[in-house]
């Protein structure tokens, strides 16, 4: 993982215009940003080589696809368990991520479905793992703030580095 540190207002810059303009090459992120096409590329071919830029597929709204119930769900498992239930998990269609946590519960999941009874067969998916000693799901109502990045990665930045041609 790289240190925070490595990012400056260019890099916050580049991601943030590649998230405005996800099609944009580097001529346009060029122009965008206010710095050389060599200077963008060699900071995106960075960028991807440390993993801050971890791909370039499309942003899908599950909701718009037809998915527009989500529920969170905690997951208590088997003490040791953790490798079986990340197997039995993956193989869940409607689990959209799971994370290992601290706290009362072991595992945070996401998921979606296409209606009140899909997301009842999750849950029951979910369930069927023999590592899952129990879950208590949430259903999510709305979204008041989507996943985001760029707030956290501009107050961060190292301040003032890479910025002397920038547009601002």
């Amino acid at each position: 993982m790289p240190d925070k540190r490595t990012l400056d207002a260019l890099d916050v810059a580049l991601l943030d215009a590649l998230h405005r303009h996800p099609r944009a090459g580097a001529l346009e992120l060029s122009r965008l940003t206010g710095v050389a096409r060599a200077t963008v590329s060699a900071r995106l071919q960075r960028l991807e080589a440390t993993g801050v830029v971890a791909g370039y597929g499309p942003d899908v709204d599950v909701a718009a696809a037809g998915f527009g119930v989500q529920a969170f769900v905690t997951l208590e498992i088997a003490q040791g368990a953790i490798e079986d239930v990340q197997r039995d998990l993956e193989s869940i269609p409607g689990l959209l991520e799971a994370h290992a946590t601290t706290g009362s519960g072991d595992v945070l999941c996401r998921v979606a479905a296409s209606s009140h009874e899909a997301l009842q067969q999750v849950l029951v998916d979910l369930n069927r793992s023999p590592a899952v000693v129990r879950s208590t799901s949430v259903v999510a109502l709305s979204r008041l703030v989507p996943f985001r990045t760029l707030p956290l990665l501009a107050s961060e930045a190292a301040p003032g580095a890479g910025r002397s041609a920038m547009r601002r």
